[in-house]
Order: C-alpha cells, then structure tokens, then sequence
C-alpha cells in the first residue's frame, strides 16, 4: 500500500511538471503502468539462469566449434552464442526465433534425430531434470531422465564436449517441477563419459565457483551443477 500511494505521489508530481513545459507525451491516467518493486538497492537475478549460460557461452567462446547443437536450453543463451557460434536449436515445444546462424527445429529428447557419435559440440542445460514430470506435456516417465541421459551420450561423437546442466544438492523430485541431483549421481549417469570441468551456482545467490568439488556440491540445498564432460 505504501509503495503505491508512492507511486500516486510520483504520478502527481510529474504530471505537474508535464503540465509547465514537457509536452512530447500525453500522459493520462488511464494508460499508468505501475512498477512497485523495482526500487531496489541493488539489480536482482536469478543466479541459476545467470550463472550457467554465462560459464557455457565461456567454454564455447573458448572452443570455438564450427557448429554447436543445444537441446531445450535456455532460447535466449542460444540467441546470443549464435552471435559467435553458429546453433541449431532443438526443442519439445520449437521457438519461432529469426535470427542469423540460428536454426530452431522440434525434437524429442527420448529420440534424438542424430545418428550415434555424430555431434561434435552439444549441450543440454537445466531441462532433463524436468524429463517424465508432465510439466511441459510431455508422458510421466519416472526414468524419462535417464533415457534422455543415454540419447545424449549416444549421439556425442568421440572428442566431443557435452555441457550439461541440473540442480545439485540433495537428491529430491519437487513433482511436477524439477528433479534435484547429487553430484554422484550425475557422474555415475555419465560414467562412460570424463569429467573435464564442474562449476557450480551455490544456494540462493551464494555466487559462482569454476571448477568447484563434490564436497561444495553436496553442501547445496538447491544449487545448480555445471559439468563439461567430453567422450
């Protein structure tokens, strides 16, 4: 309530101010757009949305392939790599995105449409914890995860980077929202895959650690787990 009656005073005392001069926009009443909560001490975000397209647009940067397959990641980290690196994008749900050196094609992660071994540079970031939960109407799948977790590997070509993001911490599902891992778990999910990097977005807003260790992991509640594995 107080922010409001904030906000009216604001409205009145610009609108006074449009009234002795500044006439380069109607301003009434009937098109106000109240933003209540963006006066804030510092820029808030949302660290595990931050945090892992920036360490994987990093690792890409570095690695620079000559083309890099993403399933379901984040459309706005694909947007921007496609910048640098060209993408093609697939997803459960395809996104109508126009942008140069990106393509968006539909696919299922329980089927990939790749032979084995053939992508050279893949990457599936925070989306195979919610494989088999019905949230995006894709079928209830207790082990939808692990499914989607052996197509991944199957079509990773030999000397090929895998970037792979999940919650950390705890093991749980939170159904029908997201599956939580343990850092073991993960590592044995890819035991026919090495290890070449894990990062990790701590609790909250706790910040970013490159190259953490399972010890940090498993102290997490809700962290977010980045690992670059190759084949």
């Amino acid at each position: 309530m107080l922010k409001y009656i904030k906000f009216l005073s604001d409205y009145l005392r610009f609108k006074a101010s449009v009234s002795k001069g500044e006439k380069r926009f109607p301003l009434t009443w009937k098109d106000r757009y109240p933003c209540l909560h963006d006066r804030t001490q510092s820029t808030e975000f949302d660290a595990h949305y931050l945090y892992h397209p920036a360490w994987a647009a990093r690792i890409l940067a570095q690695e620079k392939p000559e083309l890099h397959i993403d399933i379901s990641s984040s459309i706005l980290f694909c947007s921007v790599v496609s910048a640098f690196v060209p993408i093609k994008f697939y997803d459960y749900r395809p996104a109508n995105i126009a942008l140069s050196d990106l393509s968006c094609d539909a696919a299922d992660l329980l089927a990939l449409p790749f032979p084995d071994g053939s992508i050279g540079s893949l990457s599936c970031m925070h989306v195979v914890e919610h494989v088999g939960l019905g949230r995006y109407g894709d079928p209830l799948d207790p082990e939808g995860d692990i499914k989607a977790i052996a197509e991944l590997t199957r079509v990773l070509a030999s000397g090929a980077s895998l970037l792979f993001v999940v919650p950390i911490g705890k093991a749980r599902i939170q159904f029908n929202a997201h599956r939580i891992y343990s850092y073991s778990q993960i590592i044995s999910y890819f035991k026919g895959l090495q290890l070449k990097e894990f990062s990790l977005v701590m609790d909250g807003n706790g910040g970013f650690i490159r190259n953490a260790t399972k010890e940090m992991a498993d102290q997490q509640l809700y962290g977010c787990g980045c690992f670059w594995f190759t084949k």
